[in-house]
């Protein structure tokens, strides 16, 4: 017997189904715009690589040089196992993810994390939260990071668009170092001698040096592109030790994204990028076919007395032909050189710099620190330590070159800072008695003081939470003025300005920019100059700040914040998860 509902139980039905409806909306609209979850594993290997007519074995992830990108969008979680198969520690740090009350994942060897030991591993668990653009991944202990690093592209939330018009297609660019020795080795013998490291043999574009090179004119990397189509360029510096500038040759660029924070667009014909940067980059093709390919060229901005690689990676773009063009053709059309400025052009950097103005809109809003709670002014540059009565080092009256912030050379601890500070046993592990200013004056650009030794110690700042944070940096002239780029993690910071020479604290804050000004994870310390800065303390944990020259932070140009819990819930970091390595 088939039962039929009446008019009115039909209605109390429709009515029921109605108001579920009703319910479930909000939470379907919010299904819409939450994350999910993204898995990745990384195993950590050993693969032989062959460049510059040399076959070597390096440290990968997964077999992949450069490393596998990852993909994810605003609001989501990744949870990425790290495994580690080789007979070095590792860690791997997640550059310029705010990595909001998940300190644990951030990466740092002996900050955040003891390393993962062969044989072990570790499940990085964090969320993306507001952001979205270009950041990579590296390895972040000891030179590690030469070979293990990747792109990281965080994709807007569903249905959101990029403020600026949409590409036809995205390609990762990034640039990193080559060396013929193995990385490892040339460091551990630089530290022991007391001499500077062995500088790379060559640059590389997502891992191929191009022709510019010994035997590498296979090893190019092509970009084929399409006439009248606009490409969206996500270019990652993970070169150790340089700075680069980067060229299409006869192609404007149009730059729309630095450290993944949109920007006001402006064209460029060339950009500048240091180790830890992210920048994004509209290329638009030329509308009808050229009888022509294009040199994409990259090669050092180096300011320091230091010898560097002063050679040029080179990648290809091409154009697509129709399939009636012949391919013989192709062998015989010219390739166009890309004009780059000299390697030391600290004018034309300068001026770069100060191009990059945040978007300020109602929708990306600039959210600048306006009353200051603690001021700080950090040196940063190099000087001199003695080597220890057992080693014999290169430098004379036993001493090798050092580098740190304030005069205080960094002394990696044994045990994590994170696990010390939240555990509360930092007594023999680190001092919160960081110099908030150099513990003597001097005309930092100008002639060097006599006494150029610097103290060494594992010294952190402590901040309150939700501290509103002024820092400016100033490169010193001690053993000569060099750029540095500084990395600080945990936080994006805004830069209010950079100039040449002493930074004068009557004068010049008159300068800072508190309108639009850039918001980074990464800047430039102008060479012979200064750089003003100001982050909200809003992220509880320690959080490194160290020069991205890989060089500099062997030598000890680095230190910590500690940011304490606030009071409320969302305020506080999270507890370790149970399988965070051990030292």
């Amino acid at each position: 017997m088939v039962s039929v509902l009446t008019s009115s139980a039909l209605f109390k039905t429709l009515l029921f189904l109605s108001l579920c409806s009703v319910w479930l909306l909000p939470d379907l609209a919010l299904a819409k715009h939450a994350g999910i979850t993204r898995h990745y594993k990384f195993n950590i290997k050993m693969q032989n690589v062959t460049r510059l007519c040399q076959t070597k074995s390096i440290v990968t992830v997964n077999g992949q040089f450069p490393g596998p990108r990852i993909i994810a969008r605003e609001g989501d979680r990744l949870l990425i196992k790290v495994v580690n198969h080789v007979q070095y520690n590792v860690t791997i740090h997640w550059h310029g993810i705010r990595q909001l009350r998940s300190g644990w994942a951030d990466g740092p060897a002996y900050v955040t994390q003891c390393p993962i030991q062969t044989g072990q591993s570790y499940v990085y668990n964090f969320t993306i939260t507001g952001q979205r653009g270009t950041l990579f991944w590296h390895a972040h202990i000891s030179w590690l990071r030469a070979t293990l690093y990747g792109p990281i592209v965080i994709l807007p939330k569903r249905h959101a668009s990029y403020p600026f018009p949409q590409p036809f297609k995205e390609f990762p660019i990034v640039f990193g170092e080559w060396w013929k020795a193995d990385t490892e080795t040339i460091i551990n013998q630089a530290m022991a001698t007391g001499g500077a490291p062995n500088i790379s043999d060559a640059f590389t574009i997502n891992g191929l040096p191009g022709p510019s090179y010994n035997c590498s004119a296979k090893e190019t990397f092509k970009l084929k592109v399409k006439p009248g189509k606009t490409y969206l360029l996500r270019l990652v510096n993970a070169a150790l030790n340089d700075e680069l500038f980067f060229r299409v040759a006869n192609h404007t660029l149009t730059v729309v994204e630095a450290d993944a924070v949109y920007v006001k667009p402006f064209k460029t014909d060339i950009v500048l990028i240091t180790p830890g940067q992210t920048t994004n980059v509209l290329l638009k093709a030329k509308s009808k076919t050229p009888n022509a390919k294009f040199a994409m060229s990259a090669r050092p901005y180096a300011t320091g007395p230091a010898t560097f690689d002063n050679t040029t990676a080179i990648g290809i773009l091409e154009y697509k032909k129709s399939a009636s063009a012949s391919s013989s053709n192709n062998m015989n059309i010219p390739l166009l050189k890309a004009k780059l400025p000299q390697f030391n052009d600290s004018t034309y950097a300068m001026k770069f710099n100060q191009k990059i103005r945040s978007l300020a809109t109602r929708k990306f809003p600039v959210k600048v620190p306006k009353k200051v709670d603690r001021r700080f002014f950090f040196t940063v540059g190099l000087g001199i330590l003695p080597c220890s009565k057992n080693q014999t080092c290169q430098g004379p009256n036993n001493v090798r070159p050092a580098a740190g912030i304030n005069n205080v050379s960094f002394v990696q601890p044994n045990t994590a800072l994170l696990q010390a500070h939240f555990f509360n046993r930092s007594k023999g592990v680190y001092t919160t008695n960081f110099p908030t200013n150099p513990p003597f004056k001097f005309n930092y650009t100008g002639t060097p003081p006599k006494n150029i030794m610097l103290d060494s110690g594992t010294k952190l700042v402590s901040l309150n939470y939700n501290t509103s944070v002024e820092l400016v940096m100033q490169d010193t002239s001690i053993l000569g003025a060099e750029s540095h780029p500084l990395h600080l993690h945990g936080f994006n910071f805004f830069v209010l300005a950079q100039g040449i020479g002493n930074f004068d604290p009557k004068r010049d804050p008159a300068k800072f920019n508190l309108v639009d000004p850039a918001e980074r994870n990464t800047v430039g310390v102008p060479s012979g100059g200064w750089v003003a800065i100001r982050f909200l303390a809003d992220n509880p944990g320690v959080w490194f700040m160290h020069c991205h020259l890989e060089v500099h932070t062997s030598w000890g140009l680095k230190m910590a914040w500690v940011v304490n819990d606030g009071k409320g819930p969302k305020q506080k970091l999270m507890p370790p998860p149970a399988d965070l390595p051990k030292c």
